[in-house]
């Protein structure tokens, strides 16, 4: 690894949330005593090995700078954009006076407030000296099934089955130039999709169960759950 690479986080977090059934975007629930992005700012902010954090925020976003965290000294404020594609990519650019085409990114989900610090290490760790990069992912245990028009077609090999969690790391340069490449493409749902297009084939470093994404309404309760859980650790 080169010892001069810096670590860069960016958080999409331009989302509104929809099947939360919510008054507010699900980043402004209150989790735990803080808004769910203030939970998942500070996990990022304790792993104390970024740089820099930029927030992609929708322009008109009410419920931002209304937080104290939007004005930490190590977090920089984007324009998010219509798909998470698009936010990543003005993160990044917000960034580019000061970081290197060299340099790692993670890209995490402003919505997982249950990230351990630990996670974060891991990858780094595991991925510091590949080429390309890779993310957290969990391996499936259930059987899962191949549907087509409500019916099963086949039952699908769960051995080859991941689901992809964030954060996702990749270098600065390398992502910034995949997503430029895959503007407007409906099939790029995360980051490493933007690289598998590309042709590379990035790593999977197994996380934890508890990064959960909250998407739902009684995921609040078992996200403060776990973040209860992980506080008496």
């Amino acid at each position: 690894m080169n010892e001069s690479s810096k670590f860069w986080a960016v958080v999409p977090a331009a989302g509104v949330g929809k099947r939360m059934q919510s008054d507010r975007p699900k980043q402004y629930l209150e989790l735990a005593g803080k808004a769910v992005i203030e939970q998942t700012l500070t996990r990022l902010l304790g792993a104390d090995v970024f740089s820099a954090i930029a927030v992609a925020i929708t322009v008109e976003d009410p419920y931002w700078p209304e937080l104290a965290m939007s004005r930490h000294p190590r977090i920089v404020t984007a324009p998010g954009g219509k798909e998470r594609a698009d936010s990543v990519l003005s993160a990044l650019k917000s960034l580019r006076d000061r970081a290197d085409d060299n340099d790692w990114v993670l890209v995490h989900d402003a919505a997982r407030p249950c990230i351990a610090s630990e996670d974060i290490h891991k990858l780094i760790d595991t991925l510091a000296d590949d080429e390309v990069g890779g993310i957290l992912a969990l391996s499936s245990h259930d059987t899962l099934k191949d549907v087509e028009d409500d019916t099963i077609v086949g039952t699908l090999d769960r051995r080859r089955i991941w689901r992809a969690l964030t954060p996702q790391m990749f270098r600065y340069g390398m992502l910034k130039a995949a997503l430029v490449e895959a503007e407007g493409n409906p099939s790029i749902t995360d980051e490493a999709s933007a690289l598998e297009l590309k042709g590379f084939k990035p790593k999977i470093v197994e996380g934890r169960p508890d990064n959960l994404k909250i998407t739902r309404p009684e995921d609040l309760a078992l996200a403060t759950f776990y973040l209860e859980q992980q506080a008496t650790r």
